[in-house]
């Protein structure tokens, strides 16, 4: 009689929960990752061409990740002294890479563990407002968006789970929001 089948844990969205293999100096954890899931040992499946991953590094770890030249990139830190590419990304701002990187460094350079969440894309083909929560074309939609969220109209979701008050969008601000400029590939 053989071994009984082991079934994977299941994430929130009932797909595989991604699990990783320990490689010396960097732990992954991952959501989306066409390209950057075989670089962490991730397998799963994948429904969708953007990245989103947890990358957990040890103290004083580096790791170079190989990713998709076309995708633009964030990196957010949440805890450590991380550097990417030789910049220093400060914990809860969000470091930038415009597309035709290949790859990717990050360095924690601290003693303790770091965490962070790199985030990529193809670039928006057309300039976009953002603002708040919201992000648009241009400024009339975001005050159509603003309106809708704050008459609760459904067009955005509930939030599974959450306890508190809705939070209310602020006051649009009384000027033109303009859209940002797309930056230039490298």
């Amino acid at each position: 009689m053989g071994r009984p089948a082991r079934r994977r844990p299941r994430g929130r969205a009932g797909l595989p929960a991604p699990r990783a293999r320990a490689r010396p100096g960097r732990r992954c954890r991952a959501a989306g990752l066409p390209r950057l899931a075989g670089r962490c040992d991730l397998p799963g499946a994948h429904v969708h061409t953007l990245l989103g991953a947890q990358i957990d590094l040890d103290p004083h770890a580096t790791v170079t990740l190989s990713v998709d030249p076309g995708f633009e990139h964030g990196l957010l830190v949440d805890a450590g002294d991380v550097h990417l590419d030789g910049t220093a990304v400060p914990p809860a701002e969000l470091g930038y890479v415009a597309p035709g990187a290949g790859t990717l460094t990050l360095a924690n350079r601290s003693d303790a563990p770091a965490r962070t969440v790199l985030l990529g894309g193809p670039p928006f083909e057309e300039e976009i407002v953002m603002w708040w929560n919201f992000v648009a074309r241009d400024h009339e939609e975001i005050l159509h968006a603003r309106q809708d969220w704050e008459a609760d109209s459904g067009r955005f979701g509930t939030v599974e789970g959450h306890q508190g008050q809705r939070l209310p969008a602020p006051p649009v601000p009384d000027v033109v929001i303009l859209p940002r400029r797309n930056p230039p590939a490298r």
